[in-house]
């Protein structure tokens, strides 16, 4: 990018008021070309947020080995799954890429030193959800990867190091799910989660509401249908990631807050 392109972008980073915070239960990729009650969650909430002048998503669906950020002026749209209607392999979501804040974000980071990726893209944690809250693709979207050799502590506080950029109109959107065991998934009961699949969601809704995130960053310390719910981290951590950027006083709404096929919960929370 041309210095004179870097300037003008950079401008568009400017002061604003600050932007809430959002997580989402992202689910099944099919929740990008169908209505479902979580898709009208999603609009929903898109339509009350400020229109944000760039994204960046922490999705579970992107880890790597050290930090990353996307810096391509195009990211492809990534078809990471198997098993689905061509119709959604056919999906394409043509967001713009934003080179100048993947620069703005790695400059900010200090917990580590973030690296531009130019290979990866959109995954569908990221566009199944983004697609359906900004349907025009007008709005340019970077991701984040998380390191997979991090703690959850280290990933909490490194979330940190974005504060700024809630006041630069960005919104930062972490994509996963509170409980996400696919290995005990029910097809039977699309409607409804296994007891310890609700009581483990509740939990960590108290937790966030009383703004215990020491306990959460200890998530696997707080008993069985919390480690039955979260038997690999990724999906918990984009959790703590928007939970690393609350202001102690800003408040907390949970929606599409239903856990599906047992061991799945859609929950998702705005901060503002």
């Amino acid at each position: 990018m041309q210095l004179q392109d870097l300037y003008t972008a950079s401008r568009s980073f400017e002061e604003t008021a600050t932007m809430p915070l959002l997580f989402v239960g992202h689910g099944s990729p099919m929740n990008a070309i169908e209505e479902t009650e979580f898709t009208k969650g999603w609009k929903k909430a898109a339509d009350e947020l400020p229109k944000p002048k760039a994204i960046i998503c922490v999705s579970a669906h992107w880890q790597t080995k050290g930090t990353f950020l996307t810096s391509m002026k195009k990211p492809k749209t990534i078809h990471d799954f198997y098993g689905f209607p061509k119709a959604l392999f056919d999906v394409e979501y043509p967001a713009p890429g934003s080179l100048a804040l993947a620069e703005q974000t790695k400059n900010m980071i200090q917990k580590t030193e973030a690296q531009l990726d130019e290979t990866w893209g959109l995954d569908h944690g990221c566009w199944s959800v983004v697609k359906q809250m900004y349907p025009n693709a007008d709005v340019p979207v970077i991701e984040m990867s998380m390191d997979y050799t991090r703690s959850p502590q280290w990933h909490y506080e490194l979330a940190k190091d974005l504060a700024a950029l809630r006041k630069k109109g960005i919104l930062i959107i972490g994509s996963g799910n509170i409980v996400h065991n696919l290995g005990m998934m029910n097809w039977h009961t699309p409607d409804n989660g296994f007891d310890w699949a609700e009581e483990a969601n509740q939990k960590i809704k108290v937790l966030v509401i009383e703004n215990d995130h020491q306990q959460l960053e200890n998530y696997n310390l707080l008993g069985r249908e919390i480690q039955l719910s979260v038997p690999t981290p990724e999906h918990f951590l984009p959790l703590l990631y928007v939970l690393g950027l609350k202001e102690k006083e800003e408040q907390v709404s949970f929606f599409n807050d239903k856990t599906v096929y047992g061991s799945i919960s859609m929950t998702s929370l705005l901060i503002n």
